[in-house]
């Protein structure tokens, strides 16, 4: 076993509250820190004395992961098909983090819209990869205007007509006059591996990812 402590790589929000059961499953156990929301730590220790475990945005597990700074992680494969980084492994899908990325638009365009006849399109997104890929099969131009967040204000303001956003019970959009026209990809939450560490490390790492996999199985 390496003397340098893996570093476990989780997203904040949503998908924390669905993936700890898995990780407690799994046999790890933060320290007290983690779970107070008072806390502005970001690395926290573990029962184990060798696993840390970090706390950082969803797109960044990607990053850190695939850099080597963070040695395993979990991130929607929405991240991963927009940043496609050739140095992160997913053995497993965890089956948590169900969503959908999927073209929307005013409620009022939708009636008289039909996507098949688009051939250029301007689109509010944090997904500018997968939005040019995806209508680039279909020959139509995307011009993306990359936004962080409050993606459903775009059209109300006049920023563009349509967005491209993670869906998942669709509330958000109803909220603010939009309605999905177009869908995708479906998006679950995955368990990342840096392929290097993966290499160097197999008696440290393969065998959480075997204990993930028995813990999602027996769900």
């Amino acid at each position: 076993m390496s003397d340098e402590k893996l570093v476990l790589a989780l997203p904040k929000g949503r998908i924390l509250d669905e993936v700890m059961p898995l990780v407690r499953s799994a046999g790890i156990e933060p320290e007290a820190a983690f779970d107070d929301p008072k806390s502005r730590a970001l690395r926290f220790s573990t029962n184990h004395p060798h696993i840390d475990i970090i706390r950082v945005r969803s797109f960044d597990v990607a990053t850190f992961v695939a850099f080597g700074a963070a040695h395993i992680g979990v991130c929607g494969n929405d991240v991963l098909m927009e940043f496609d980084y050739p140095d992160i492994y997913a053995p497993l899908d965890l089956n948590i983090g169900h969503c959908r990325i999927a073209v929307a638009e005013p409620a009022d365009m939708v009636d008289g819209d039909d996507p098949s006849r688009w051939s250029h399109v301007r689109v509010a997104t944090k997904y500018p990869h997968i939005t040019r890929t995806h209508f680039a099969a279909r020959g139509v131009q995307a011009e993306c205007i990359k936004l962080n967040g409050a993606m459903e204000l775009a059209p109300t303001l006049g920023l563009c007509r349509r967005i491209v956003d993670l869906v998942s019970t669709g509330s958000t959009l109803k909220a603010n006059g939009l309605r999905e026209i177009e869908h995708i990809a479906d998006v679950t939450s995955r368990l990342v591996v840096n392929r290097a560490a993966l290499k160097t490390r197999p008696t440290d790492i393969q065998p959480w990812i075997d204990r993930f996999s028995e813990v999602v199985n027996a769900a």
